[in-house]
Formats: structure tokens, sequence, C-alpha cells
């Protein structure tokens, strides 16, 4: 089993050395500082307070007659379309877009060839500190690593998948819809960002009571709405962000920004990428303006 990791950043990073410890062929593709970088030192994580080299290939081309069983895209939304241009000619059968989006799947199919797109989600989070990665997966009860076929069927290649992913040890699911998923979970970090983005002391935003309510609120509103459209919420926990009141969310909400997961999940991504989660607040809300009853 051949497999790439598209994108060298804290989430390609953390698969690449996951995939290459559990025993799999592993590559990572990167470029410029970060291809040098890996190229030099490696690619180092820690991990329960040991820090280890991965084993893993470190490319900085990629031939059209490469040929990988999976190709796991984790880039920006923003690079997504010139990524798939150039796997366009590449032999490999399989991408998974592990990528924020509400961009129609088929966009992408167009770009890149019918049936190679397994759109995904990564459940991870971190950072780079001083060239070592610090990073790991998100609890099983937060967000799994979340993958499904565009048309929703179960195929033998998301078997396939699951396997790399349970080998790997790295918590997972497959769902339905991705992209009732997707919509969801922007209806929920969206406003987080926003809070961050808001707030005087990003770092302590949880301080700011008046933040935490308009982002409780906020999240309530974005899923009593999908709902009323006809949406179906996904995974189904996310009822309870509909159906909790608002000074309820607003401590459950303020009790995560406080904890080392949201430090670790939530305020490293979206202070690093606040221009690609400013435009997905776009792009989300402008889907909410559009969709006026129209069902997953």
């Amino acid at each position: 089993m051949k497999l790439l990791i598209y994108g060298a950043g804290v989430i390609g990073s953390l698969y690449a050395a996951a995939l290459a410890e559990a025993g799999y062929n592993t590559a990572v593709y990167a470029r410029g500082e970060r291809l040098e970088t890996l190229q030099t030192l490696g690619l180092q994580y820690e991990k329960n307070g040991t820090i280890h080299r991965a084993n893993v290939t470190v490319i900085g081309t990629l031939g059209n007659d490469d040929l990988y069983d999976f190709i796991f895209l984790t880039v920006k939304e923003n690079q997504v379309h010139k990524a798939l241009k150039e796997l366009k000619y590449n032999i490999s059968p399989n991408i998974v877009t592990m990528v924020n989006t509400l961009e129609p799947y088929s966009n992408w199919e167009r770009i890149c060839g019918t049936g190679r797109i397994i759109p995904a989600f990564p459940g991870a989070g971190g950072s780079y500190e001083n060239g070592i990665l610090k990073a790991d997966f998100t609890p099983r009860i937060i967000q799994v690593t979340t993958f499904a076929e565009i048309n929703g069927n179960r195929s033998a290649r998301l078997g396939k998948l699951a396997v790399i992913f349970r080998v790997s040890n790295i918590p997972h699911g497959i769902v339905k819809n991705m992209h009732c998923w997707q919509v969801c979970h922007l209806a929920l970090v969206v406003p987080i960002a926003d809070a961050y983005y808001k707030a005087k002391n990003p770092e302590t935003v949880w301080k700011e009571i008046a933040v935490m309510y308009d982002t409780a609120q906020q999240i309530k509103s974005n899923f009593t709405m999908l709902y009323r459209f006809g949406i179906k919420l996904s995974p189904p926990k996310m009822h309870l962000l509909r159906l909790l009141p608002v000074r309820i969310l607003q401590i459950i909400f303020t009790l995560i920004f406080k904890s080392h997961f949201g430090y670790m999940f939530m305020y490293h991504h979206s202070m690093k990428a606040p221009d690609e989660m400013k435009q997905l607040h776009i792009q989300f809300y402008r889907y909410l303006e559009r969709t006026t009853g129209k069902s997953c």
C-alpha cells in the first residue's frame, strides 16, 4: 500500500507520521521552505514527550506515472483547484480531499476526473514549534476523521480507507452525505473562529462574556436555520446545538474555549488560518441566504 500526503502543514504532517508509524509506505509532497526543512531535518514530531522522526519519503515533484493507492489532499481550500490540476494527469485512482468546503464536489471532479474524489475532513489539530510537530487527533467524542462517497454509497475503497485509519489508530467514521456533514461543521466552526477574531485578547477569549454569548447565540441560530431548511444535521448530536438554551451553550463553549482542547485544536487553527476562515465565513452565510428549503 503506497500513500501520498499532498501538503506538509500541521494536518498533513500528522497523518503522514501516523500512517508511517503504522508501517505504510508513506510519501509527503512539499514545496519551498517546508520541502527544504523536511529534506534536511526530516519530519519530526512529538509523541508522549519524546521526539520522533517519521519514516516517510519526502518529494518535491510528482510524476504522472507515480502511482499511489490513496493521495490525501491536505491543503487550504483556496489551493485545491491548483492541486487538482496538478493531479489531473497522475494515474493514482483515489484522491481523499481533506478540506473545508461548500463547493460542489462535481467541480473538483471536472478538474481531475470523475470517480477519483473521496470527500473527507480531518479530525486533528496542533502546531509546529521550533520545527517540531506538536499535534494530535481529536477525541472520538468530539470529531473523527470523516469521509464518504459523493453518491452516498458504501464502496470497497471506503472499506480499504477505513482499514488504513484503523491500523494507524486514527479515529474515523463513514457518513452517507459528506456535503451535509461539512455544512454542519461550518455552522459550528465559523462562529468559533469569529469569536477569536472579535476578542480583545484571542488567547483568553473565554473571559469575554459578551463574545461567548454572541458565539453561543450564533451557533444555535445556524443549526436552527439548517434544520428548518430541511438539512439533515450530521452527526446527529448536532441537534443539541439547536435545542439547548443559549445560556447553557454559552457555559459549555466557555469551558471548551478555556480548555487545553480549545487551545490546541481551535485557537491554533483559527489564528494561523484567518484568511481561510474569513472566506469560509462568507461562503457559509451566503449558503444560508440561498438555501430556501433545499434538502440534503
